[in-house]
This record gives C-alpha cells, sequence and structure tokens, in this order.
C-alpha cells in the first residue's frame, strides 16, 4: 500500500492557506465580485494561462525522462573540470544540454553528489539548470513575444547568480553540507518500469508521473494568478506595482509560495506585465526556479538546516539585487 509523502503534501498547504484566507477575509466585503462578468473573466484568464503553459510543461517532462532513463549519471560526474571556475561555468551551461525542470532537479543533484559531484557544482547546477535550458527559453520567449528582451535578461540574471553563489560556497564552506545520512536515492522506480516493459515504457511512465505531479503545481498557481487578476482591485495592483520595494518582495513572494514549475511560470508572470515592473517579473522568473516552497523542502532534506538557510539568503539576496540592477537596463 502506498503512502503519500510529505514532501507532495505540505507544498500544497502554502497555496491553499492563501486561497482560504482570500475567500474568508476578502470576498465577503465584496460580494458583487461573484457576478457573472467576474467569473467568466476568471474562467476564461484561467484556460487562457493553462493552455498556453501546458505543452511546455509537457515538453520538459519528456526530456527530464529522456535524460532520467537513457543517461547514466556517471557521464555527468566524468565531464565536471577540476578546477573551480570552469566547474561553475560548466554547472551553469549544463542544462543547455540536459533540460531537467526544478521538480526533479534534487533527486537527480543528490544521486550526482552521492557519485562525487562537488557541492558547489551541484548547487550552480540546482539553480542554473530549471531556467537555463531551451525549453524554458522557448516557454519565456513565447510568453513575452512583445518583450523579448525579459527573455534574455531571465537567462543572463540566472546565469549571473548560480555562478556568483557557486563561488561564494567554493569559497566559504568547506564541510560537506550534506546529509549522509538520508537515503539514496538510486532511481528504483524508473529500472523498475524499465524491468517490466523496457526503456520506451519507462520514459512514458516517468513523463506521466512527471507531468502530473507538476500539474497540480500549475493548476494552483494558474488559480490564483487568474483570482488575482480577476478579482483583486487594479488600483491595488497598481499601488503595489508602482511602489518599488513593494513591487519585488510582492513578485519574490508569490514566486516562493505559487511553487510553479519553471516551463510554466513565465506565462503567470505575463500577466503582471502592465502592472509590475519588468524587473520585479524578472525577480519571480528567476527566483521561483531556484527558491519555492516544495524546493526549500527539498533542500532542507538534502542539505543541513544552517547551509540550507545560509543557501536561501544568498538566493534571495543575489535575485533581488540583480534583478533591481537589471531594471535599469530594461
Amino acid at each position: 500500500m502506498t503512502t503519500l509523502s510529505p514532501f507532495k503534501i505540505v507544498p500544497l498547504l502554502l497555496p491553499a492557506a492563501f486561497l482560504i484566507i482570500l475567500l474568508v477575509l476578502w470576498l465577503p466585503e465584496r460580494i458583487e465580485l461573484l457576478d457573472n462578468v467576474y467569473m467568466d473573466t476568471f474562467k476564461t484568464s484561467f484556460v487562457g494561462i493553462l493552455l498556453e503553459a501546458l505543452p511546455f510543461v509537457l515538453a520538459g517532462a519528456l526530456l527530464s525522462s529522456l535524460l532520467q532513463v537513457f543517461v547514466p549519471d556517471e557521464v555527468l560526474s566524468r565531464w565536471i573540470p577540476k578546477k573551480p571556475v570552469p566547474a561553475i561555468l560548466f554547472a551553469c551551461l549544463l542544462g543547455v544540454i540536459f533540460p531537467v525542470c526544478e521538480c526533479g532537479m534534487i533527486p537527480l543533484v543528490r544521486r550526482l553528489i552521492h557519485k562525487g559531484m562537488p557541492v558547489y557544482v551541484a548547487i550552480v547546477f540546482i539553480l542554473s539548470g530549471p531556467i537555463i535550458n531551451p525549453v524554458v527559453y522557448g516557454a519565456t520567449f513565447m510568453a513575452f513575444r512583445s518583450h523579448p528582451d525579459l527573455a534574455y535578461a531571465r537567462m543572463g540574471l540566472a546565469f549571473a547568480v548560480a555562478f556568483l553563489i557557486g563561488l561564494i560556497v567554493y569559497v566559504t564552506v568547506k564541510k560537506s553540507p550534506v546529509r549522509w545520512s538520508m537515503e539514496r536515492e538510486t532511481g528504483g522506480n524508473a529500472h523498475l518500469h524499465a524491468a517490466r516493459g523496457g526503456r520506451l515504457a519507462s520514459v512514458f511512465v516517468h513523463t506521466s508521473d512527471e507531468f502530473f505531479d507538476m500539474g497540480k503545481y500549475l493548476i494552483i498557481g494558474c488559480l490564483l494568478t487568474a483570482g488575482i487578476q480577476t478579482f483583486m482591485v487594479r488600483e491595488s495592483l497598481s499601488a503595489i506595482g508602482g511602489h518599488p520595494l513593494g513591487s519585488y518582495l510582492f513578485m519574490m513572494g508569490l514566486a516562493f509560495a505559487l511553487s510553479l514549475c519553471s516551463t510554466s511560470d513565465a506565462f503567470v508572470a505575463s500577466t503582471f506585465l502592465h502592472t509590475f515592473p519588468a524587473g520585479s517579473l524578472i525577480a519571480f522568473m528567476v527566483l521561483g526556479p531556484m527558491l519555492d516552497f516544495k524546493n526549500a523542502m527539498m533542500l532542507m532534506a538534502l542539505f543541513k538546516t544552517k547551509f540550507a538557510l545560509y543557501l536561501f539568503f544568498l538566493i534571495a539576496a543575489c535575485v533581488f539585487v540583480g534583478s533591481v540592477l537589471i531594471s535599469v537596463w530594461l
């Protein structure tokens, strides 16, 4: 009999609590928002965001499954340069070759660390891999067709943040921060499926599992975003968007709470294009894949608590400062 893992349940609690608070505190004062016009707008917005994002989520799940089944972990370990700067550059660009969604990144990296990948290289791969890859770039470019510079800025800031954090971790962390007592991820499910029906069957099973696992986060994110866009008073959004500090903190907090997949978050961010500054949208699209609620739980499981909190601070600070600086260019 299978049991639900806490790491699959807990990430759903924060968005659900956010939605419940919204319903309890907000809607009774604005009962007119339940009018058919608002509900039609909500449904149209939700379906539009969802349909735009689904193909990219499916593509990401398929590519991740192909990597899981056909590429041995040892291949990546043999390719890593020995010197720190080339190794960090290699890890920053590894997602271009092996596009893995953040939903499956940490189990993969855990195996690579156990096979000898340096921790600072693994962290760079965790941060950059879900963003700097062709699938995410294509999704971002499609979401901001009229503003392609936002796609370039997202890739550039993700590269800079991952590279800088990799250097900081290499210089400041000398002891291994990994919880070695944890049970090792061996890809047993994939091997079991492969034994039953071959590698092709394993690809389809892994793809469907990852697609539906990511899909629940995508649907919750689309629901909350459509609700914010439809029911929240435009003046309130404009007030937040017009406040320099508030817009960045709001979008970074939203990215953490929604826990969207990196192949779909650009479509959510694009709905805020005319109410929030471009820099805050970049912060949303870079912070989310690096540090959201579900990833934070998995990082806390992989690394010791003190190091995990240190890593969270580095990610938030670098993304905030970098997005503010890059907004000058945008």
